[in-house]
């Protein structure tokens, strides 16, 4: 179960990192529509180095946790750091959902974008956080039957 839950989170953060990398391409109006922060939709407009590079780090620190989700799994060879990172991947997922929902709740408005973005990266954190533990039982019970 936690395999399929790993594997979820990783096409969820590769498909999420394609999409910033989309945003480049599309221009100020999909920077816009990703709701992201004013200052990289003014460097989209104002064409400066700015919103592609934060956004190529962003969509690579993405690939990165797919990277460790389908290592965790055994898709791909094992990445040094991989139980550290899994840990720190879950809770900023968790706590970027969670924030997501404060957002939501404070607002006057229904963001339908941050309700379902919250409840995705909610549901990534979890599943990287399922994959730890996972991954921490299977190592122990390995170490103790040998």
């Amino acid at each position: 179960m936690s395999s399929k839950l790993l594997f979820s989170a990783g096409i969820i953060a590769l498909a999420a990192a394609a999409w910033h990398l989309l945003c480049i391409v599309g221009g100020p109006s999909w920077y816009l529509f990703a709701r992201a922060p004013e200052f990289i939709i003014a460097s989209s407009k104002q064409h400066t180095l700015l919103a592609p590079i934060a956004t190529t780090v962003v969509a690579l620190l993405m690939s990165a946790c797919a990277i460790f989700a389908f290592s965790a799994m055994g898709i791909i060879r094992r990445v040094p750091f991989l139980k550290s990172a899994l840990v720190v991947i879950a809770i900023i997922c968790i706590l970027r959902g969670l924030l997501g929902f404060t957002i939501v709740i404070k607002a006057t408005q229904i963001d339908l974008w941050q309700l379902v973005a919250s409840s995705v990266w909610l549901y990534v954190g979890c599943c990287f956080a399922i994959g730890f533990v996972s991954l921490h039982r299977f190592q122990s019970s390995t170490h103790q039957s040998v």
